[in-house]
This record gives structure tokens, C-alpha cells and sequence, in this order.
């Protein structure tokens, strides 16, 4: 991996609130819905997913992006770079935390 695709701690940082949501109005998914209307959360959780891994396969940091649907089950991986452990806690309990 070249030096410019590195991922370190360094690159993970907190922002405010209405920075966040300024920064990035497609994670804000709307409303809860039951699946049957295009717009519904869901849908829009699993598009933020997707484009996360196609974000890693285009900077080389991934090579493979799995996705499976299997009755009412959508599973992805994408075998990218994950979260540099040093920051786990801050990324899945800090909101608005990312790299």
C-alpha cells in the first residue's frame, strides 16, 4: 500500500454535530419505514455500506467487495482496511466520529 493510502489513527477525527451533517447529508437516513418505500432507512444504510467499500476498492485498499442476499438478509464485506484498533472505541461510540 502506498504511503498516500495509509490509515492511522491520525486520520480519525471528531467533528461537530452540524459539521457532520453539513459534511454528510446521505448518513442521515430520514425515516425508519417497514422496506416497502424506496426511501426508507434501510436502504439508505445499506447505500452508505456500499459506498464505503467501493470508497476503499477505489483507493486500492481493498481488492474484493462480497455481497450476499440471502431471504430478507443483505450481508457485505469488503475486506478493506477496517478501523486502526487505537481508535475502535472513539469510532463505534463517539458520534460523528470517522476517518
Amino acid at each position: 500500500m502506498s504511503d498516500q493510502n495509509q490509515y492511522t489513527e491520525d486520520n480519525i477525527r471528531s467533528l461537530d454535530w452540524k459539521e457532520h451533517i453539513r459534511m454528510r447529508p446521505g448518513m442521515y437516513i430520514g425515516k425508519l419505514g417497514d422496506g416497502s418505500s424506496p426511501d426508507d432507512g434501510i436502504y439508505i444504510l445499506l447505500k452508505e455500506v456500499m459506498d464505503n467499500c467501493i470508497d476503499e476498492f477505489v483507493m486500492g485498499a481493498g481488492k474484493t467487495i462480497a455481497v450476499t442476499i440471502k431471504d430478507k438478509t443483505v450481508t457485505v464485506r469488503d475486506y478493506g482496511r477496517g478501523i486502526p484498533l487505537g481508535k475502535v472505541i472513539d469510532v463505534v461510540s463517539k458520534m460523528n466520529t470517522g476517518g
